[in-house]
C-alpha cells in the first residue's frame, strides 16, 4: 500500500511538472511565429527540389514506382515539417544546464524518480511547439496554391490511425530524447555523441528525404529501424501508403521502440547516477 501511493504522488508531480513546462512554452508566441515562418519556407523549397526531380529527371517514373508521386512526397514534407518538431534536436535547456553546472545533485536530493521527472519536462518540451508552430505550418500546407498544397487524407481510417501513431511517435521521440540525456549525463568533455545520436535519428526519420525514396533494398530496414516511427510511419498511414490492415503492426513496433529505450534509459541513469561526476560550484 505504502509503494502505491508512493507511486501515485510520483505521478501527480510529474503530471503537475508536465503542464508547468508547457504553459511556460507557450508564453513565446512570437517565437514560435518565428519558427513557424522558417519551417514554412523550409518546406517550398524543398517541393521546388522534388518537383524539379519529378519533372526533369531522365526516369520521371522513379517516385511512383517507389509508391510515391510528386503530390504525395509534398504532403510528406507538409507533414514532415509538423511531425519534426517532436523530435529531439537538443536536450532540456533546463536539465543540460543542471548537468553541466553541477544541480543535478540538487535534483537527486527529490523525493522524485529522476529519470520520470525528466521524462516529464522532455515530452513537455517535445509537445508544446506542436501547438504554435505545428498548426501553423500545417494550416498553411492546407491553404498554399494547388501545386504546393498538401493532399487531404486518403481515408478517414487512415487519419484516425495517423493520429494514434502521431501518439505513439510522441512517447517514440521523448523516451529516444531521455536515453541522449542519459548518455549525456557523465560526460565531462561535450556535447559531440549526443548530437551525434540526434543527427542519426533526424536523418534516418525520413525528415530530410522520405524514407520510400531510399533504394528498394534497404527498404525493409528502413521500415523497422526505430526512427521510422518517429514520423514516416504516422505519414505512411496518412498517405494511404501503408494499408490500415497493416497499422497495427506499425504501431506496436513504435511502442516496442518506445519501451526498449525507455528501458535503456532508464538502467543507463540509474548506473550512471551511481557514480556521477557533480561539476561545477
Amino acid at each position: 500500500m505504502q509503494k502505491r501511493k508512493l507511486i501515485l504522488a510520483n505521478a501527480r508531480a510529474c503530471f503537475s511538472l508536465f503542464r508547468i513546462k508547457i504553459a511556460e512554452g507557450l508564453q513565446y508566441r512570437l517565437a514560435g511565429l518565428a519558427g513557424a515562418s522558417t519551417g514554412i519556407i523550409w518546406v517550398i523549397i524543398e517541393i521546388a527540389v522534388y518537383s524539379v526531380f519529378y519533372r526533369f529527371s531522365q526516369r520521371q517514373e522513379a517516385g511512383i514506382l517507389a509508391g510515391m508521386t510528386l503530390k504525395q512526397a509534398i504532403t510528406y514534407s507538409w507533414l514532415a515539417q509538423v511531425l519534426f518538431l517532436m523530435q529531439p534536436m537538443s536536450i532540456d535547456a533546463e536539465i543540460l544546464k543542471k548537468i553541466t553546472s553541477g544541480d543535478v545533485g540538487v535534483e537527486m536530493c527529490r523525493p522524485l524518480d529522476l529519470y520520470f521527472h525528466w521524462f516529464s519536462k522532455t515530452a513537455a518540451g517535445r509537445l508544446t511547439p506542436l501547438f504554435w508552430r505545428g498548426s501553423i505550418t500545417l494550416l498553411a500546407g492546407m491553404l498554399m496554391p494547388e501545386a504546393m498544397r498538401m493532399l487531404p487524407p486518403k481515408s478517414v481510417s487512415g487519419l484516425v490511425l495517423m493520429l494514434i501513431s502521431t501518439v505513439s511517435a510522441f512517447f517514440l521521440c521523448s523516451s529516444y530524447a531521455m536515453l541522449i540525456c542519459a548518455v549525456r549525463l557523465n560526460i565531462t568533455w561535450g556535447d559531440g555523441p549526443t548530437y551525434i545520436m540526434m543527427l542519426i535519428g533526424m536523418v534516418l526519420s525520413g525528415s530530410t528525404l522520405p524514407l520510400q525514396l531510399w533504394p528498394d533494398s534497404l527498404q525493409k530496414i528502413l521500415f523497422y529501424q526505430p526512427f521510422a516511427g518517429y514520423l514516416d510511419i504516422p505519414v505512411r498511414l496518412y498517405l494511404g501508403t501503408l494499408a490500415p490492415g497493416e497499422a497495427g503492426g506499425a504501431i506496436c513496433l513504435q511502442l516496442f521502440w518506445s519501451a526498449l529505450f525507455i528501458i535503456a534509459g532508464k538502467a543507463l541513469m540509474t548506473k550512471r547516477l551511481q557514480t556521477v561526476i557533480i561539476q561545477g560550484g
